[in-house]
């Protein structure tokens, strides 16, 4: 596994923790990040970097993951859906299809195949708006 893919992994299992204890993921990473070998730069980036916009994120997560609201989502799949977006609009050294794949094999890995599925569609309308996006 390559090294952005094992501190995207580390970065979900921070926010995953955060947002099913309802306390903040930097505030989480920042007490027990460095303990716990997540000395991988890329993973507080990415923890910084999806709460810095997480109103924004959530946002869209809302407007284009149709039928499914933010609190009848699976938690791994709402937080997959956060790096992915985050690295989408933010990440302006990842390809957008970069980070719709690490998603995809997220869901598919941690999750189910349906949300795997799931995850790629709402990645897919967003990529294609991308450009439209007041950011």
């Amino acid at each position: 596994m390559a090294a952005r893919s094992k501190a995207r992994k580390r970065a979900l299992d921070f926010l995953y923790e955060a947002d099913i204890k309802n306390v903040s993921a930097k505030d989480l990473f920042a007490t027990r990040g460095a303990t716990e070998l997540s000395q991988e730069p890329y993973v507080g980036e990415v923890i910084q970097g999806v709460s810095e916009h997480i109103g924004k994120i959530d946002e869209l997560i809302i407007t284009y993951a149709q039928g499914w609201d933010m609190d009848r989502m699976p938690p791994i799949d709402r937080n997959i859906l956060r790096i992915a977006l985050y690295e989408i609009l933010w990440g302006s050294d990842i390809p957008n299809q970069v980070a719709a794949d690490e998603a995809v094999e997220l869901g598919k890995s941690l999750s189910t195949d349906e949300s795997a599925s799931y995850i790629n569609g709402v990645i897919g309308r967003i990529i294609k708006i991308k450009d439209s996006i007041a950011i």
